[in-house]
């Protein structure tokens, strides 16, 4: 079969402003080639900054963000569309290949209905007729299974979940036939009750239409779903290239070696799970218009161990810990830390009360001021706890440097001049200088590349060995609580559905819920989204 889209010896570059110096023109993407026929799936796999979505958007003919393509061809049926002048290229993009953006939120208008937004590119380009276009799009919403799909098209971004916001952008991109779409993580955002939904309506959309695709991610498990080629990238290298069933059953390169092996690891359950540092009791919460969002919540983080609490997005997660820490006073329960019941508002507890419990943000971008160096964003809480200041704040800063594995040579260090993995050790670092006996984690590695996850997961691990401290850990990566948990809590519309030790919890008999969340978590296995889709299919024919 002839290729649909021949990338051949594609180099990508960019400029580089350091402070002080002249601009520096570097490469980003090093002579990259690969073939993709018509129908076919071609996976993009790697680490933040391999290239990912720098090469799937040169097949667009685009540069984000200043990047430029400096070298090689992008064939898309034999024609390279770098020579297509701009005019050409603006009859090729939204007509012959398409985009599914990673943040369907952030790209769709919040002002239009979604079914003027599915059609305007395919009428844009003059492919269809109105009506026509509105058949096609009820036509997607179906084969996407979107529900009430004669319907869908009439209501606005915000009135439709996430998941299904994900399909209508997919929609969008199916809507004139393209010959490619290019999907950006189109996943990566979404609980894993919700990815297996949307990677199996994007699957049988691709087989209902034939188009080919690049589907960009950096999770192995999910490119192996979806694909039937990947390409592992590193640095803007080509590291393997090959078959799904090869690189996932004999990976030829140690780095991909390590790409599969993720987590496959895990901590020793702890025996005696009984001495509570923190007692959760019958807690419920309500935001300001008297929308319940907590029902009744009871658990408890034993000293020294980890507590995972897991659910989808919604479920009462990160709202439990804001009623932990004070910071949404609870409507109803108690909350025991230690020997004494902590007071419910955030501003009636006491500076070491605040001390012993710290809290990691998901994302350590917003949670630093970008205008402080390392060393301050890490001295501060040493101040503001302990009095310390000159020499002896930045000898313990330095200390806590070393235990999270970066040295003193980040001291001077802004945040912008970090990966994502180095703030969110720095982010480790301020809560440890607290001296904490508990640790809140709210998803601290929900938006690291699996690698970089894997070694803040270790991190906390060492340091929870060392230091004792506790941690209540929230996720909605089932991998994780397998690798890290002593005790899991599942939650659901904000009740607890299961609370207790690893092993029984993630161990048949299930409920229905926790029953949904383990079966949905994409493992390493040719074939695992069909045996999955064929399973759910006999069960809702009573089977």
């Amino acid at each position: 079969m002839a290729n649909m889209l021949s990338v051949r010896n594609l180099k990508i570059g960019a400029t580089t402003y350091p402070p002080g110096e002249n601009p520096k023109d570097i490469e980003i993407v090093h002579g990259i080639s690969f073939d993709l026929e018509r129908g076919k799936v071609l996976g993009l796999i790697g680490e933040s900054g391999a290239g990912k979505s720098t090469i799937g958007l040169a097949a667009l003919a685009y540069g984000r963000g200043g990047v430029r393509i400096t070298g090689g061809e992008v064939l898309l049926d034999g024609e390279d569309i770098l020579k297509a002048g701009k005019k050409g290229i603006r009859q090729i993009r939204g007509a012959r290949v398409c985009y599914v953006a990673q943040s369907a939120a952030a790209a769709f208008n919040p002002a239009h209905k979604l079914g003027d937004q599915v059609i305007e590119a395919t009428l844009e380009h003059g492919l269809m007729t109105r009506d026509e276009a509105h058949e096609r799009a009820l036509y997607l919403f179906k084969i996407l299974g979107l529900p009430d799909p004669e319907n869908f098209g009439d209501r606005f971004p915000h009135q439709v979940s996430g998941g299904q916001l994900q399909r209508a952008m997919t929609a969008m991109a199916l809507c004139s036939n393209p010959e490619l779409i290019v999907f950006d993580e189109p996943t990566t955002a979404l609980d894993v009750t919700t990815q297996i939904d949307v990677l199996a309506a994007i699957k049988n959309a691709i087989e209902e239409t034939g188009t080919a695709a690049l589907y960009i991610t950096h999770d192995l498990a999910v490119v192996a779903q979806i694909s039937d080629d990947i390409m592992v990238l590193r640095h803007g290298e080509t590291v393997e290239y090959g078959s799904v069933q090869q690189i996932i059953e004999n990976p030829q390169q140690d780095y991909t070696r390590a790409l599969i092996s993720v987590r496959q690891t895990k901590q020793r359950e702890a025996r005696d799970q009984t001495n509570a540092l923190l007692s959760v009791d019958n807690i419920s919460a309500s935001y300001g218009n008297g929308f319940k969002v907590l029902h009744d919540v009871s658990l408890h983080v034993p000293r020294g161990q980890t507590l995972a609490v897991v659910g989808e997005s919604g479920s009462g997660k990160s709202t439990l810990a804001r009623v932990i820490t004070g910071l949404l006073p609870p409507t109803g329960g108690t909350i025991t830390f230690g020997d004494e019941i902590l007071p419910r508002h955030r501003k009636k507890r006491s500076r070491d009360h605040l001390r012993r419990i710290q809290l990691i943000y998901q994302m350590a971008d917003t949670a630093m001021n970008p205008r402080q160096t390392v060393g301050q964003i890490i001295g501060r809480p040493l101040t503001f706890y302990f009095g310390l200041r000159g020499k002896k704040r930045t000898a313990r800063v330095q200390e806590l440097l070393d235990e999270i594995e970066m040295g003193a040579g980040f001291y001077d260090r802004y945040p912008a001049e970090l990966s994502g993995g180095q703030k969110q050790r720095v982010a480790i670092a301020r809560a440890l200088a607290a001296e904490p006996e508990l640790i809140l984690c709210d998803e601290p590695t929900s938006a690291l590349d699996p690698l970089v996850a894997e070694g803040i997961l270790d991190l906390l691990m060492r340091l929870q060995a060392e230091t004792k401290v506790s941690y209540l850990f929230i996720t909605h990566d089932i991998a994780i609580v397998r690798a890290i948990a002593d005790s899991v809590a599942v939650m659901l519309q904000g009740k607890l559905v299961d609370f207790g030790p690893r092993s029984s919890v993630l161990s048949p008999p299930f409920d229905d819920y926790t029953d949904l969340l383990l079966k949905s978590v994409p493992e390493m296995e040719l074939g695992w989204l069909e045996k999955v889709l064929s399973n759910r299919r006999m069960e809702s024919a009573g089977n």
